[in-house]
């Protein structure tokens, strides 16, 4: 399978599983693109590998997801079901999708490497208004992004300000932002 159909049946998955959820595609993580990575009281991170494709990129895009994401999955064809796991951590999961089924070879487990400043990069400034708003913190309307994050993480209990994140991205409005 091509990364088109294995995208198309894992979405529907996905989407018909989970209660509430909400998938972003195409999004720059560090120096890699995370092919999508859903929101639901977690970021979890999913790298698709398809038949087509080979592990080339997989190191350096395992380090990116490792940084951004609460959970990761490599998803793969049929072709790289039996050699998939070698190529990832033990705490990543494996979904290997075909034409008939959807199969998760191996549940992802808590990513001991993410990062919550990681995580904050993924939120656009209005949004971390949002969350300095809910707080009482003074919004720092002429400070930039990372002086901003610095006063979340210093002023907010870590667990909450991931939930804050995921509710920031539940939100996230394109029209609003102008974007369509």
């Amino acid at each position: 399978m091509l990364d088109p159909q294995i995208r198309d049946k894992l979405f529907f998955q996905i989407e018909t599983t989970s209660p509430k959820i909400r998938i972003f595609e195409e999004v720059i993580i560090g120096k890699s693109r995370c092919d999508f990575f859903a929101v639901t009281d977690k970021l979890t991170g999913y790298e698709i590998k398809s038949d087509a494709d080979s592990y080339t990129r997989l190191r350096s895009q395992v380090k990116s997801y490792d940084r951004f994401f609460d959970e990761n999955y490599l998803v793969v064809g049929k072709t790289h079901r039996k050699s998939a796991e070698k190529h990832i951590p033990e705490y990543w999961g494996l979904i290997c999708v075909d034409e008939d089924s959807i199969e998760t070879v191996r549940e992802a487990c808590p990513n001991p490497k993410v990062k919550t400043t990681e995580q904050l990069r993924l939120l656009w400034k209005r949004e971390l208004w949002n969350i300095l708003d809910r707080y009482s913190l003074p919004k720092y309307r002429s400070c930039s992004r990372q002086f901003i994050t610095k006063k979340l993480l210093a002023f907010i209990d870590e667990k909450m300000l991931k939930a804050e994140i995921c509710t920031e991205l539940f939100e996230r409005d394109y029209v609003k932002e102008g974007f369509v």
